[in-house]
């Protein structure tokens, strides 16, 4: 199991190989970064983006947060931490994609479905029941075909995709670029038993992404 001290020692590796094969690439971070696709994905530690997208640093701008979710555009008071890093990846940094990935296995969704954490004070599960309540919607409907059967817990982790981006066409800026065709929103859904991306059409189902061709 990976410890601090690991993190450190894979620093250590870091600098004595990507940092000095990359550097060309790193002087040119340095000064700012251009990245065209932002990635909202769930802070789950076995679903990084980067990985699975097989990036290189500076290509794809992050967030990450219990089950990949993005509030509606709200301006009251609060911290609006999603909101923020989506306001200036759109405005400032004008990617020309926000993709919303899930995954199998979410443990945030499965609170949202099971309200594993309902009533629980703050700092016992009360913060994370709050931020899984933006799927309760969902979880209604879930429930309404599927019952609580076991196809229930991947539809819900789909509906928290297809749920977070109908909260992102609510921000006006997005709203805007996509009517104009500057960005494009879409969903993925990364199934962790079997490795498999599968990418939502625009009817809001989600299929297996096209296999790479592999020589012969």
């Amino acid at each position: 199991m990976t410890d601090f001290n690991d993190l450190v020692d894979g620093y250590q590796r870091f600098r004595t190989s990507d940092w000095r094969r990359q550097r060309d690439r790193w002087a040119e971070l340095k000064e700012g970064q251009s990245p065209k696709v932002m990635v909202i994905a769930c802070s789950d530690s076995r679903v990084d983006p980067a990985q699975i997208f097989d990036t290189l640093p500076g290509e794809i701008f992050v967030v990450r947060n219990v089950a990949n979710l993005v509030p509606p555009f709200e301006t009251g008071g609060g911290h609006h931490g999603v909101s923020a890093a989506l306001e200036f990846a759109v405005t400032q940094l004008e990617v020309t994609d926000v993709v919303v990935m899930g995954h199998g296995a979410c443990g945030g969704c499965k609170a949202a479905l099971t309200q594993g954490f309902a009533h629980a004070p703050q700092g016992e599960g009360g913060f994370v029941s709050d931020w899984v309540s933006l799927l309760d919607g969902a979880r209604e409907k879930v429930i309404a075909k599927h019952g609580d059967g076991p196809d229930a817990m991947r539809e819900m982790e789909l509906e928290s995709v297809r749920t977070s981006i109908a909260n992102l066409r609510t921000f006006p800026f997005v709203t805007k670029r996509e009517e104009a065709g500057t960005l494009t929103l879409r969903g993925a859904y990364f199934a962790i038993a079997d490795g498999v991306l599968h990418l939502m059409d625009e009817s809001g189902e989600f299929k297996p992404a096209a296999p790479a061709l592999v020589a012969a």
